[in-house]
């Protein structure tokens, strides 16, 4: 590596650790973590919450949708988002914005991941995903769309924005699999936060006979744990 190319790496990684450092404290100066896993901190403030969405729709979606990207470039899981999201702008507007959100910010984290540490990515990876590799090879769009729909064979999420490393996967390749993949499971969560927000709508608590009885919340679940048994069928095929 050469000396100006070192020094592209480490401006590029500075301005890349400020403007994420700048986001999380905008991000975590207004929000409590515990408050958005509360369910009474929710229900009391569900009101408050569709009531600014409805006069400030433009600006709090395009604030989700940055924050939903640098989520995605923290490492952090989907779960919450899709299910906020799901909650707020309801499942079709909802998944149309988490869905593309976190595909734009892991497919800049699979860029940033190759740029600064793609060789050792590859070495802490190559060993454990090497048979992945080979299957990958012959047709990353399909078997990645495919990986991405079974959760990634139990790989955290973030290790699945990253794997494709390993055989060099193009951008756009990239983006279109993790697109695909992605929306099946994430239309169903986001589903589910939807028919959360009708529940507490109802002002009835959350518990196991209102989502035995509320089609809002076990038509969602059921085509979850569906995608669940499909996955752990392709997974036990094809990615074993």
């Amino acid at each position: 590596m050469n000396l100006n190319s070192l020094n592209i790496k480490l401006i590029l990684g500075i301005t890349y650790l400020m403007i994420l450092s700048v986001g999380l404290y905008f991000l975590f100066s207004i929000v409590d973590i515990k408050d958005l896993t509360s369910y009474e901190f929710i229900r009391e403030n569900k009101d408050i919450i569709l009531h600014y969405k409805n006069n400030n729709f433009l600006s709090l979606t395009l604030v989700f949708f940055f924050i939903c990207i640098i989520w995605v470039l923290c490492l952090g899981f989907a779960m919450p988002l899709l299910l906020f999201s799901g909650f707020v702008f309801g499942k079709w507007w909802g998944v149309a914005i988490v869905l593309t959100s976190t595909t734009l910010g892991a497919t800049l984290l699979y860029m940033l991941a190759g740029y600064f540490f793609g060789e050792t990515i590859k070495e802490k990876l190559n060993k454990k995903f090497s048979k992945l590799k080979k299957l990958f090879i012959k047709n990353d769009i399909f078997y990645f769309s495919c990986f991405r729909f079974i959760g990634g064979g139990g790989a955290p999420y973030a290790v699945q924005n990253i794997l494709p490393l390993l055989f060099n996967m193009k951008v756009k390749n990239y983006f279109i699999a993790t697109f695909v993949g992605c929306l099946p499971s994430m239309f169903v969560t986001v589903a589910l936060g939807e028919g959360i927000e009708k529940i507490i709508d109802q002002n009835a608590e959350l518990g196991i006979f209102t989502i035995v009885l509320a089609p809002e919340i076990y038509i969602p679940l059921i085509a979850f744990f569906t995608i669940l048994i499909i996955a752990f069928i392709v997974r036990k095929f094809y990615f074993k």
